[in-house]
């Protein structure tokens, strides 16, 4: 290319206010009358064309290709019914037309989904293209898509058109059910109001004003019901247990639907206690009998109803009752009206003292059998001829006094079992010593132990001098009991001898009796992270077996776990679709949801061009239907419509590389001045001669 360029020596407000300078110049000769006031004028003219250097500008250029650049969509959606032939059949007459075009190429952008249920990125995808490519040599942007696009927030600033390509059926119909307000959690015992709706989509047929549903809760046995289609349900649920509660809700798939990947939701919601209410009854005062009331005061989440035996029936001190300051115990309000009310009850160093009747005990043990909890922190008492071991409720206690007080200075130790379950197991980590038994960490002392014999199926989890019994937990019926064979934990809690881990102990062992999920010592769940979940079995034996995962499509898996720690084995286990997947080993099982049950990809699945209508039409493109045919490539002028019925446009840009470029001046400088230093000499002369 060959062309007459300026390319001055001096900037161009200096060459214009030389020019002004001139004029002025050549304007007062003018005025003044001389003779060569126009020679001077062509030697103004003269020197500011030098200055102005007047070149030839020679170029050599390549013209370079112009770019289309197709997007496709290979999400989850786009593999419903024929939608990915038709796609690839689009994608293909594109290519084909492109390539018939001359210096136009196609780029073609493939787009999965994305991860951690993104759904299709495709503006993104198109984004990061552009950043590859020279935006002058960009022609167009075809997307070959359903519509369901989950990024058009992201939609880049085009310069050229945008069309879009949409793939479907317009019979295409498809039913999905939908499920609102699941909070995240909800108190066990209060019902919470979920919102359902089954609904369909598309060019459905005529059907049915109900359709079934059915409803699991922690893969257990589905439950059918009937419910109107097209209408939202208020479904209340009251959660069955604490921890993670697994819903799940199901229609089966219609004939003719495009897909029943949508037609199940589900939901996990953790189930919480409100409040936990814990009656504590202290025999008699002594020095750690404030350790419990405050540790349970502590809590926030406990309500504590405490009463201290402090005027026993059989005193006899003359003084009259009406002038003793002392509430009355309300025995029978307490342990037969109101007992199961509570979840714990909790008896620190009380003995049979006339107060309680046999039947209380006895009705304290048939509220522990149907599940209740029952801790008993024994001291000299429990050893004695009034023990409450010797009444009706020593039939549920795990440990038979021998008669025998132990006073002696010992360090509690763990056992086996202790080191395993979650009451006791990574107590010691701030007391081992380098070298040390792991299961007698440094602990303080303590001087006081009752001898018990343990229940045959009881864990003892803490021993004391010469390995007796000191903390043991069962079992009975529904319920839990514990017996510390022991009043001196009180000590750890003020630091003698070092201390210990007092708080730790007694709260792990309040909620374990409460049946906290997290203290549960034979459990088996899962913690999702996108597909990843990790697989955690707590277990007191020493080895278990592997973990079968069975997927949402009924393959079986078998993951082997390993021990982290002591009683606590995992794995991480990828999986390799989104879904609800059921985990056993043993007799544990658990449920577990990764991601939605209905991808994003399935939250909607009828093609539409609306989705991409608005960044479509703001680039003058046009949105076509793959069922009508093919569209023709033509070319349209920037800022022309780009579409119509059976055809889209590109825009030719135009653009090119350049190899070589010469730039000569027309006229040499020396010749320009010296035809200046002429002009200015033949006007010196002319005026000289008038």
């Amino acid at each position: 290319m060959t062309g007459v360029i300026l390319d001055p020596l001096l900037p161009w407000p200096a060459l214009a206010a030389l020019a002004a300078l001139a004029l002025a110049f050549v304007a007062l000769a003018l005025w003044r009358g001389l003779a060569g006031w126009w020679l001077r004028g062509l030697a103004a003219l003269a020197l500011l064309a030098g200055l102005a250097n007047p070149s030839l500008r020679q170029e050599e250029r390549q013209p370079l290709s112009d770019i289309v650049i197709a997007v496709v969509d290979e999400s989850a959606s786009q593999g419903l019914s024929d939608r990915t032939a038709q796609t690839e059949a689009a994608l293909e007459r594109l290519r084909a037309q492109v390539a018939a075009r001359a210096a136009t190429e196609l780029r073609v952008i493939r787009v999965a989904d994305a991860e951690e249920n993104g759904g299709t990125q495709a503006m993104t995808a198109l984004s990061e293209a552009l950043a590859e490519e020279p935006r002058g040599r960009v022609a167009g942007v075809v997307l070959l898509t359903d519509g369901r696009v989950h990024d058009m927030a992201r939609a880049p600033e085009l310069p050229a058109p945008m069309h879009a390509l949409v793939s479907g059926r317009a019979q295409d119909w498809d039913r999905r059910l939908v499920v609102r307000n699941a909070p995240a959690f909800a108190i066990l015992g209060e019902p919470v109001t979920l919102t359902l709706r089954i609904e369909d989509q598309g060019a459905a047929p005529a059907t049915s004003a109900t359709v079934p549903l059915t409803i699991a809760i922690d893969g257990g046995e589905p439950m059918r019901f009937d419910v109107p289609l097209g209408r939202d349900i208020e479904l209340p649920v009251t959660l069955p247990h604490g921890g993670m509660n697994v819903l799940q809700f199901s229609t089966p798939e219609a004939e003719g639907e495009l897909t029943a990947r949508n037609n199940d939701s589900v939901v996990q919601i953790n189930g919480v206690r409100d409040r936990l209410r814990v009656l504590l009854v202290s025999g008699e005062p002594y020095a750690g009998e404030r350790t419990w009331r405050n540790l349970l005061k502590s809590d926030s989440s406990v309500d504590l109803v405490h009463f201290t035996i402090l005027r026993p029936p059989e005193k006899q001190d003359g003084v009259p009752v009406e002038e003793l300051s002392l509430i009355a115990f309300p025995t029978r309000e307490l342990f037969i009206e109101k007992i199961d009310e509570f979840d714990l009850i909790v008896f620190d160093r009380y003995s049979r003292r006339g107060i309680l009747p046999s039947e209380y005990f006895q009705n304290v043990a048939r509220y522990v059998e149907t599940g209740g909890a029952v801790l008993v922190t024994a001291g000299p008492e429990y050893a004695g001829a009034d023990s409450i071991y010797r009444s009706p409720l020593g039939f549920v206690l795990p440990g038979a006094p021998s008669a025998r007080v132990v006073e002696q200075p010992f360090r509690p130790a763990l056992t086996d079992l202790g080191a395993r379950h979650p009451v006791t197991s990574g107590l010691t980590e701030p007391w081992l010593t380098p070298g040390g038994d792991p299961l007698a960490p440094d602990w303080g002392r303590w001087f006081r132990q009752v001898e018990i014999d343990p229940a045959a199926d009881a864990t003892v989890a803490l021993t004391g001098p010469g390995e007796r019994p000191l903390l043991v937990l069962d079992r009975v019926g529904e319920g839990r009991v514990a017996l510390l064979a022991s009043d001196q934990v009180w000590l750890w809690g003020r630091g003698y001898d070092g201390g210990g881990p007092q708080l730790d102990l007694l709260r792990r062992l309040a909620h374990w009796m409460m049946k906290e999920p997290e203290l549960e010592e034979e459990a088996l769940w899962a913690e999702p992270s996108g597909l990843t979940m990790r697989i955690v079995r707590r277990s007191l034996a020493e080895e278990i077996g592997p973990v079968t995962v069975t997927g949402p499509d009924g393959t079986e898996t078998e993951v082997p776990l390993e021990e982290v720690e002591p009683g606590r084995f995992e794995a991480l286990w990828r999986a390799p679709q989104m879904g609800l997947y059921r985990l056993a080993e043993g007799d544990e099982s658990a449920v577990i949801a990764l991601g939605p049950a209905a991808p994003r990809e399935f939250e909607e699945t009828i093609a539409t061009p609306e989705v991409v209508a608005g960044a479509v039409e703001a680039t003058r493109g046009g949105a076509l239907a793959m069922e009508d045919g093919a569209p023709a490539l033509r070319e349209v002028r920037p800022g022309r419509p780009a579409a119509g019925r059976g055809w889209i446009g590109i825009t030719p840009r135009g653009a090119y590389r350049s190899l070589d470029l010469t730039v000569t001046p027309l006229v040499p400088a020396w010749a320009l001045l010296l035809l200046a230093a002429s002009l200015i000499l033949g006007a010196w002369l002319r005026e000289a001669r008038r």
